[in-house]
């Protein structure tokens, strides 16, 4: 019922009767709804009792995009609520739809403005009444898929003016709020508050051992509020150090990814030579889809058990649409998706160890692949991979039977959340993929010295592809059940890293992979012959090589006919170039810088590598918004005109790249 457009001024009281005209049943209004409708309801009444009735003008404000975490759930009664960001409206709400909620179950500021697009009337309940209905699953699949559900269209940003796309130094909007670690801790906040800075940045130590930490608004919430600890003792005493940092020349889109993966909302960034320059923090950075991930990373973080993970991870599939929508890269979406599926990951292995109790030994737990690549798509399934660090024989009954329940339990729990273990084995509950670090190592040198042995050339190419996910500190997880967890990623400061496959540089901190490659031409030309099995569809269909039977017939795989070419090139080059794991993008720039791929190849690779992983997101996500499980399968024929020209192109392109290096390779010049 449309509420009275005579100006009415806001209230805050309980609803006790008619407002402009509207019944005072509160109950009944939420129970009809979800997700009250499921909700009993005795509780139902409870919720009731102590719901407000807030009515609101037209055009007023009801919370303001610089507000810090709310404290309530809003339910619209009557009327509409336009959520708007940086004066855009990104999306109205119209009766029985919420607002608030994210930032009331995140902690974080709402990062938009909440404001009356009419004459409006809306239900306003406590936050301490409403989060414990969050126990319920029911519930926090409603509330997940209704964080990251995109009902509005957000207006493309202007050109140039994208934060992903630009460097992290143009995006610092004030000089760097220093002070030393024996500051109270009350000093730091009023020295907070009068500069209007959400961090501060802590030095200690002198010379080569000067370190920099960093406390942040919602450190003085958690560990001095909360904690009950005096606003007296040293700023040394909450601060987080080392502060992660970035450099100056990052782009945007890879800052938001780190503090995505570390699950921090604020970076220092230091310039070439070490000096700080400033802090970026979400909010920099955060647009309204953008803003997602972080959202259902902390749902994340917070489900108590798998079940509420499977809850929860219903609003992947939606942030991916989202992000799309709003036009933001593809390997920034499936970066992105990466990320999340790295936090699903953790919390399933954190819950799996809580349930097994304590390690025997330290261990690693391992992405392959495309996600270790950071090339996730909505069709992708998940590999992975165990090393731990041996103290007893290598078939020791209680190391193995432990770490395979534990790989079990995380595979199981990942189909409940509709993510798939590798169909082909390469999966952490296989004994192939599961190994101490010596014969990790002993793979890698049997490898480096016969790359001829049976299903060497598969294993290369899955192992160099593997980045650490999930590491246990001196046997135990560093922080089960919670997200200081994410501080062991791979780290080779961290005490008892069992850290093997995931180096930059090879195979752990001694580079055991880089070395042996580099000292085997054999086993490189053995990759490169492998890279060039796999050619690109041409030459049927109007150049497309396509399925010629069965339910697939007429369509292409666009997946193995386009990508994995390059992928797999990528690889060979990177490997030559010294830079073993990495994603497709990275190792044929790394290619180009070193001379293994001349600047033409490298070049026309990422470009076609850009245009087929775009169309492939574009297929996926269009498959998704209708319902239908993702596959990598196109009909050429759908595509435009221009697209299918693109795509034929950059087939004949990547055929081309590899003509020549097969030439060169028959001559031994490679």
């Amino acid at each position: 019922m449309a509420p009275s457009r005579r100006p009415v001024s806001a209230t805050n009281q309980p609803d006790s009767g008619p407002v402009a005209g509207l019944p005072g049943d509160a109950a009944g209004f939420l129970g009809s709804h979800p997700p009250f409708d499921a909700v009993e309801p005795d509780e139902l009444a409870r919720v009731a009792a102590v719901t407000q009735t807030e009515v609101s003008p037209a055009g007023k404000t009801i919370f303001p995009q610089s507000a810090g975490p709310v404290e309530y759930l809003w339910m619209v009664r009557a009327g509409s609520v336009e959520i708007r960001h940086d004066g855009r409206i990104l999306d109205r709400l119209g009766p029985g739809e919420l607002f608030g909620h994210a930032s009331m179950i995140s902690g974080l500021p709402p990062g938009f403005e909440a404001r009356a697009g009419e004459d409006t009337v809306c239900y306003r309940i406590p936050a301490d009444v409403v989060r414990p209905l969050l126990a319920r699953p029911d519930v926090l699949r409603f509330v997940a898929r209704s964080i990251v559900a995109r009902t509005g269209a957000a207006a493309a940003p202007a050109a140039g003016s994208d934060p992903l796309e630009q460097r992290a130094a143009t995006l610092i909007r004030t000089p760097p709020l220093l002070c030393h670690g024996s500051e109270p801790i009350r000093e730091a906040a009023k020295r907070m508050g009068a500069e209007g800075a959400s961090a501060v940045l802590v030095r200690t130590g002198t010379g080569s051992q000067a370190r920099l930490g960093i406390v942040t608004d919602r450190d003085l919430r958690s560990r001095v509020i909360a904690a009950g600890l005096s606003p007296e003792a040293p700023v040394s005493a909450i601060m987080t150090q080392p502060a992660y940092t970035v450099s100056a020349d990052r782009l945007g889109g890879d800052v938001l990814l780190d503090m995505l993966e570390r699950g921090v909302h604020h970076i220092p960034v230091l310039s070439p030579a070490g000096q700080v320059l400033g802090v970026i923090d979400d909010g920099d950075l955060v647009a309204a889809e953008a803003r997602r991930p972080f959202l259902l990373r902390r749902a994340i973080e917070l489900a108590a058990s798998p079940a509420e993970l499977a809850a929860t991870s219903a609003g992947l599939n939606p942030v991916i649409i989202a992000l799309h929508d709003a036009r933001a890269a593809a390997e920034h979406v499936a970066a992105v998706r990466s990320v999340v599926l790295d936090a699903l990951t953790r919390r399933l292995v954190d819950l799996a160890v809580r349930e097994a109790g304590d390690p025997p030994v330290p261990f690693t737990w391992f992405a392959l692949g495309s996600l270790a690549r950071r090339e996730v798509m909505p069709s992708s399934d998940v590999d992975s991979a165990l090393a731990w660090r041996a103290t007893a024989s290598e078939a020791d009954p209680e190391v193995r039977g432990y770490l395979a329940g534990v790989a079990r339990a995380v595979e199981e729990g990942l189909r409940a959340c509709g993510i798939r273990p590798d169909a082909h084995g390469a999966s952490a509950s296989s004994p192939l993929f599961a190994r101490s670090l010596a014969s990790w190592r002993a793979v890698a040198r049997r490898l480096a010295q016969d790359p001829t042995q049976e299903q060497s050339l598969i294993l290369v190419s899955v192992i160099t592809d593997s980045r650490p996910v999930w590491s246990t500190r001196a046997g135990r997880s560093a922080s089960p059940g919670g997200p200081a967890a994410l501080g062991v990623l791979g780290d080779p400061g961290v005490p008892g890293d069992p850290r093997v496959l995931g180096d930059p540089g090879g195979w752990g901190a001694d580079g055991l992979w880089e070395a042996r490659a580099r000292a085997s031409p054999e086993l490189l030309r053995l990759l490169a012959r492998f890279a060039l099995s796999f050619r690109p569809p041409t030459g049927f269909l109007r150049d497309f090589v396509v399925e010629h039977s069965g339910e697939r017939r007429g369509q292409l795989d666009i997946k193995h006919g386009g990508l994995i070419p390059i992928v797999d090139l990528a690889r060979w080059a990177g490997m030559a170039a010294g830079l073993a794991s990495a994603s497709t993008m990275e190792r044929l720039r790394a290619a180009e810088a070193a001379g293994t791929l001349e600047s033409a190849q490298a070049r026309t690779l990422m470009e076609a590598f850009g245009f087929i992983f775009s169309l492939r997101l574009d297929h996926q996500v269009e498959q998704l918004r209708r319902g239908e499980e993702p596959d990598d399968f196109i009909d050429p024929k759908t595509l435009n005109p221009l697209a299918r020209s693109y795509l034929r192109e950059a087939f004949r392109a990547v055929a081309s790249v590899q003509s020549g290096l097969a030439n060169e390779l028959s001559l031994g010049i490679r």
